[in-house]
């Protein structure tokens, strides 16, 4: 008897005997407190028996444990596999989706086949925290990270962790240094290299000196332009989940902007025609994104369109509360393996005629980014020989109203 069930017992016989006593007192009779104190010490010692023999109640979500493990990896947005003696037991439904439902009760290296997850796999050794890195698994540009741990039971837990997009954007990282790097350091060169012939020897004669200081400053406004861009890229990021708060007439800003550019462009400007249809609605914008969003669009037209040639701008209500925004040209055209990766920063179909024309190669960059932020959608659309059409659908600003801070839609391009 252990001493718990003791004081239990002892307890209960002192208020037995105590309700036995308050019977005889009140009633006088010896049979009518016995009975009371048999009756309430076999009341007493049933309770306690069934107290203390019967097994604590097993909670609903234990009764099975490995259904309730399964449903917890279920709920994983990641592969993860259950592999015992080799043999995947289990795979969650992100593991089934990446490598087909057939994988239970395969050998565990048929289900991931990847030369570079063999040898982990096989290994009867201890799980090493080091990852795996598995390259084209899944589809040719996915990238995953195998990491392997040891459950108690001796199963071992395989899980897969998609890397894809960080790998991207740590290559466009790479890729931008080492880009704006290269397009800071060419004008530089430049400049360094002809402030050195004017020290050494042709800083004597006017004409030579004039000529290389106006080469000299293009340069200087040339790597202006670039840092002005990438300034200029770097805010529009930073607000691109932000929504504009003020309400733009389009119509007025083309105005404006081809205003200034008959100032500024002179012959060229001549040629941009504006066709803008009557009542088109207001949108909800950033007024200076906007308008640099235009001049980039118009410039680019009016330097890349044969000289003398339209450059048509072009406004409508595109469908139900939406806005279309054109700017066409007659140019060389684009062929059309080029028009996927004209929004990449820096990228040129004719590097060397884009920097002579001024170029930095983050206009379209910007634009796309503006009409992002926008919640507005970039089409470009080319015909070599003939052209290139360059059009951004935007909300109205009815829309933008009722649609709140909805999720932004990726430009085509």
């Amino acid at each position: 008897m252990t001493s718990r069930f003791a004081q239990r017992l002892t307890g209960g016989l002192i208020i037995a005997a105590g309700a036995a006593l308050a019977v005889f007192l009140v009633d006088g009779r010896l049979d009518g407190a016995a009975i009371t104190l048999v009756g309430g010490i076999a009341v007493l010692l049933a309770a306690i028996g069934t107290r203390e023999d019967s097994p604590p109640p097993v909670p609903a979500e234990d009764a099975d444990g490995s259904v309730l493990v399964r449903e917890v990896l279920d709920a994983i947005v990641e592969p993860v596999l259950l592999v015992r003696a080799g043999t995947v037991t289990f795979g969650n439904g992100a593991a089934r989706a990446l490598l087909g439902s057939h994988i239970v009760g395969e050998d565990v290296r048929v289900a991931i086949r990847h030369p570079a997850a063999a040898d982990r796999l096989a290994s009867s050794a201890p799980a090493s925290d080091r990852p795996v890195e598995l390259v084209g698994l899944g589809s040719p540009d996915q990238r995953w990270e195998m990491r392997t741990g040891n459950a108690s039971d001796g199963a071992r837990i395989v899980h897969l962790i998609d890397q894809t997009g960080n790998y991207a954007a740590e290559r466009m990282r790479v890729d931008f240094v080492a880009n704006a790097s290269h397009e800071l350091r060419t004008p530089l060169a430049s400049i360094l290299g002809f402030i050195e012939t004017l020290t050494d020897e042709a800083g004597d004669d006017a004409a030579v000196r004039t000529r290389f200081l106006k080469v000299m400053f293009d340069e200087a406004r040339r790597m202006q332009r670039l840092v002005e861009d990438l300034i200029s890229l770097s805010r529009i990021e930073a607000e691109k989940y932000r929504l504009p708060a003020e309400t733009v007439d389009l119509a007025l800003l083309i105005a404006d902007v081809r205003s200034e550019l008959l100032d500024a462009a002179g012959d060229r400007a001549r040629d941009v025609v504006a066709t803008i249809d009557p009542g088109v609605a207001g949108i909800v914008g950033d007024r200076a994104q906007l308008s640099q969003m235009l001049h980039n669009l118009i410039g680019n037209a009016m330097k890349y369109g044969r000289a003398g040639t339209p450059v048509t701008i072009r406004l409508a209500a595109d469908r139900a509360n939406t806005i279309r925004l054109s700017i066409a040209d007659e140019s060389e055209g684009i062929a059309p393996e080029h028009i996927p990766r004209l929004t990449e920063r820096f990228y040129r179909v004719d590097a060397g005629r884009s920097r002579s024309l001024g170029g930095t190669g983050l206009g379209l960059a910007i634009v796309k980014h503006i009409a992002e932020r926008h919640r507005g959608r970039l089409d470009i659309a080319s015909r070599v020989g003939v052209g290139t059409t360059v059009s951004v659908t935007l909300p109205a600003a009815e829309a933008m109203s009722s649609k709140g801070n909805a999720d932004v839609t990726q430009a085509r391009v």
